[in-house]
């Protein structure tokens, strides 16, 4: 069995920084509000950064054994959060949105199905906890 070992140090008031597997490093920070700076992420969205980030691999790797046309590819993750503590993500969208002119939208969202139903483990772990819908949104240019 695989595993991932991250290491997250304090680097003073509230920043941490977090080094990946491989090799490279995030610096992690809370909001000015709760004592946190401007440099860093906000451990929640980086949560969200990881679903997408997955995702995205799995569907840019599709759509490159696809041979498919795709101008622009960016996806929109929205999540909402539960009023008591600890807060937790309860309900997150996900939107996949292809740009192009020349678009083929049916393997387009079969690409964008195997990575939801198939092959991103950060998906299958926020279904887990959170209800998870799933938008394809096409813009032709």
């Amino acid at each position: 069995m695989a595993t991932h070992t991250v290491t997250t140090t304090w680097k003073g008031k509230m920043q941490f920084e977090s080094t990946n597997p491989s090799g490279e490093t995030l610096l992690i920070n809370t909001a000015p509000e709760h004592g946190g700076g401007e440099e860093g992420l906000r451990p929640k969205a980086l949560m969200l950064s990881a679903l997408a980030g997955c995702s995205g691999l799995d569907v840019a790797s599709l759509m490159e054994k696809m041979k498919l046309e795709v101008d622009d590819f960016k996806i929109e993750t929205v999540a909402s959060l539960t009023e008591e503590h600890p807060k937790v993500y309860d309900a997150v969208t996900v939107e996949y949105h292809f740009y192009g002119s020349n678009l083929n939208e049916a393997k387009l969202q079969r690409a964008v199905d195997l990575s939801v139903e198939k092959y991103c483990g950060v998906m299958e772990m926020f279904r887990q906890f959170a209800k998870m819908e799933i938008k394809v949104l096409f813009h032709h240019q």
